[in-house]
């Protein structure tokens, strides 16, 4: 077992919140992000050598997480996202900020576990957002 799912199956031992799902969909999540919305492209505040280090706040990254979740579980990811103990944008901000805890993840000294409150509620952002798009004929 590599040292990163090892310490990420030590987190979920200690912290039983969250399902390992919702930790893998947090990741996903954030490359959706960097690599489909163009976003963190400018940020000073990391290296330019990897991508996948561009940095996001919170308000990005829950964004990111809105339109990934609707990318993929369409009009059922509140339902998705709640089976996995997720009920709230603070609670991305818990998954992130045990992930930087144990080393997976990392914060820029501005960043704060409450920059992920309130971004928006699930019910508007997730449900009441979600449109069928037919196909371009």
């Amino acid at each position: 077992m590599s040292d990163a799912a090892s310490a990420l199956e030590k987190l979920l031992g200690e912290d039983k919140r969250f399902k390992k799902p919702a930790y893998i969909f947090v990741f996903d999540s954030l490359s959706y992000a960097h690599s489909e919305l163009g976003m963190g492209g400018d940020s000073s505040e990391t290296s330019s050598e990897d991508s996948a280090e561009r940095h996001l706040t919170g308000q990005q990254l829950c964004e990111g997480i809105r339109q990934y979740a609707l990318d993929q579980y369409g009009y059922m990811a509140k339902v998705v996202l709640n089976s996995w103990g997720v009920q709230t944008t603070g609670d991305f901000g818990e998954i992130v900020f045990n992930l930087i805890r144990i080393g997976l993840m990392r914060k820029t000294p501005s960043d704060r576990r409450e920059d992920f409150d309130d971004v928006f509620d699930f019910e508007d952002g997730l449900q009441q957002s979600f449109q069928i798009t037919p196909p371009a004929e």
